[in-house]
């Protein structure tokens, strides 16, 4: 008989309850935490849960405010902003971004640089920001996409103001441009500041002035739609225009000086005395600085950079040359202010000149030499020998002593960035080089040969102090900034930069008559320019060796490639006795600085003291013998 034990349902029915009252509580645990949790968003948590809400229907976009104006200073436009369609994605909106780039392709051409920069804008900025996919639409372009553009999630057909530089290249080499923020310069701005703006400024016063140029960004609050569609504005925060810069600049000063030297390579700089304000800042060849503000095609930048004339060099603010004979100009001054120095004591000039107990022969200009000549004689046939024996005379601590308050060998100070030193040479300088400074360096430096190097602005700047009885104002390009809405004006105030110490202020006058005398005088090396002019200039001429000319070997213009030709150098200032302006001027391998920088000068100054735009009347006139 099989043994089955009795079921025990008392047991189990204590089990059951058991377990039912474990579970009850549980869920009485669960709903009273449900409860608590509740409680706690509806009550204690509602405003900051209200405000993430409003958050995701209400989004915040940027506004660019208008980049300041920059005009020269008659009020002409050098750098402006026109309107342009451009079409923008905001990507966090984007399911399928490769269909997206796919269908917008069928409504306006998106070539490679398109994508490429969108998909740079995609790894260096935020999701939720409009990333430009194409700027400047066609109308065509923007009427398709505005009657598509309901058919694609984050997708916007916006009107944005762009940089524009109406007269070209003209004064590129101190205006710059603006460029897309780079990921370097995204790491270094502002975030809050460059919030929604693209673009910066990248060389020149757009670069060394863009806090100025670049304004407030606003903000607009819209209400957006589940797909993120915008329904309303709910609020508006104004941008605030960037300021607008008037410059000292003279437009068509500027043009004419760059048609003047024409596709010869040089610059040239006006300033202005007595407040170091610069009417002229040229650098050819030019380049139309427009492609760079949305970004230059490789094969177009690549011919820029292989352009053996090297346009984007600023060779105004950059190009460093011997200052070859227009370095006289100054130090003639040093020679008067040197204790015992006789002026009209005769100076024996053979040609040539050598060093004691040396065979080596530092050759003058003119073959024959110029004879007995003074300081004056010399100055003015810029007599090369005279000035190897005053340089080793002075000796090359005493000419640095002198050229250094000048401005030469450190920069001038001028309101852009990246500013040259040019080099004043010492034995000091060489020793830090791990090299030794030589005797005849010190000859050659009297005639502004070796290693001294100054950039054309500087030689504006040194003459302008000579022209300024001493004083050396520091160069400025901006004459004033301007507020866009109120029309409040700051005018940039004149700074000096040195004082010139002399021991004797007629030495100044004296080398200012020599200097006049280079330019009035039969025998001056710039009688070309001066014979017919019916005001007084003050000037120098120079010619800087480019390719060296071995001893016994002379030096024929027509037998040298052009490259290889001297540099045209000259430097002056007019009218004397209240002088309005300083003009440097230099052409690579132009030759002598008497036929082709001087007439330069002399169109630039006819311009400023007679507002003459042509040649002066009458034919030029050479010098009879000096074509130095």
């Amino acid at each position: 008989m099989l043994n089955i034990p009795i079921k025990d349902h008392f047991r189990e029915t204590r089990l059951f309850n058991a377990r039912l009252s474990v579970i009850g509580v549980i869920v009485v645990t669960l709903i009273f935490a449900l409860v608590l949790r509740l409680a706690y968003l509806q009550v204690f948590a509602h405003r900051h849960y209200e405000t993430l809400s409003q958050a995701n229907r209400v989004k915040p976009i940027p506004i660019q405010p208008p980049r300041g104006l920059i005009l020269d200073r008659n009020g002409v436009l050098l750098a402006q902003n026109y309107p342009v369609y451009t079409l923008e994605i905001i990507p966090e909106q984007v399911d399928d971004m490769n269909s997206l780039l796919e269908e917008l392709g069928r409504l306006v051409n998106l070539n490679e640089a398109d994508l490429r920069n969108f998909q740079k804008q995609l790894r260096e900025r935020p999701r939720f920001e409009n990333l430009v996919l194409r700027s400047h639409l066609t109308e065509e372009e923007a009427a398709r996409l505005a009657v598509k553009r309901t058919y694609f999630s984050g997708v916007e057909l916006e009107a944005r103001l762009r940089r524009h530089y109406p007269l070209g290249g003209l004064g590129v080499h101190f205006l710059g441009y603006v460029g897309r923020i780079n990921e370097q310069e995204q790491e270094q701005v502002d975030k809050a500041a460059y919030r929604g703006i693209e673009y910066i400024g990248k060389l020149g016063l757009e670069a060394s002035y863009e806090k100025t140029l670049l304004g407030q960004v606003g903000f607009e609050k819209v209400e957006t739609n589940a797909h993120g569609r915008s329904l309303r504005i709910l609020e508006r925060i104004a941008p605030v225009a960037g300021k607008n810069i008037y410059l000292s600049i003279d437009a068509r000063l500027q043009a004419l000086a760059e048609q003047t030297l024409g596709k010869r390579r040089g610059a040239v700089i006006a300033m202005e005395p007595a407040t170091g304000a610069i009417l002229a800042f040229v650098s050819t060849p030019t380049y139309d600085p427009n492609p760079f503000v949305q970004g230059i095609d490789p094969e177009s930048y690549d011919a820029l950079l292989k352009d053996p004339d090297k346009p984007l060099i600023n060779r105004a603010l950059n190009g460093q040359y011997s200052p070859g004979s227009t370095i006289k100009a100054f130090l003639g001054l040093a020679a008067l202010e040197q204790d015992g120095f006789d002026p009209n004591r005769p100076v024996s000039c053979p040609g040539w000149f050598t060093l004691p107990g040396s065979a080596h022969q530092f050759r003058d200009w003119k073959k024959g030499g110029h004879g007995a000549v003074n300081l004056h004689d010399a100055v003015v046939q810029s007599c090369d020998v005279y000035f190897y024996k005053l340089a080793v005379a002075m000796n090359i601590d005493g000419m640095k002593r002198f050229l250094a308050p000048f401005g030469f060998g450190k920069k001038t100070g001028v309101d852009l960035f990246n500013e040259s030193d040019g080099i004043l040479p010492s034995p000091e300088w060489k020793a830090a080089r791990k090299q030794v400074w030589y005797p005849g360096e010190t000859v050659i430096t009297g005639i502004g040969q070796g290693s001294i190097l100054v950039t054309p602005l500087q030689l504006a700047d040194a003459m302008s102090a000579l022209a300024n009885q001493g004083v050396r104002m520091k160069p400025q390009l901006v004459r004033a900034i301007v507020d866009a809405k109120t029309q409040a004006r700051r005018e940039t105030e004149p700074v000096i930069a040195t004082q010139i110490p002399l021991k004797d202020r007629r030495n100044l006058e004296i080398q200012i008559q020599n200097l006049t005398d280079v330019v009035h005088t039969n025998r001056g090396t710039a009688y070309g320019i001066g014979h017919n002019s019916p005001y007084k200039i003050a000037g120098k001429t120079g010619t800087a060796q480019v390719k060296t000319v071995a001893q016994g070997q002379s030096y024929s213009e027509k037998a040298t490639p052009e490259r290889f030709r001297d540099h045209a150098l000259f430097v002056s200032f007019a009218p004397v006795g209240d002088p309005k302006v300083a003009v440097s001027v230099i052409v690579e391998n132009g030759g002598h600085g008497s036929s082709a920088a001087a007439p330069i000068a002399r169109k630039v100054m006819d311009y400023l003291l007679l507002g003459k735009t042509a040649a002066p009347p009458g034919e030029a006139k050479p010098a009879t013998e000096n074509d130095e």
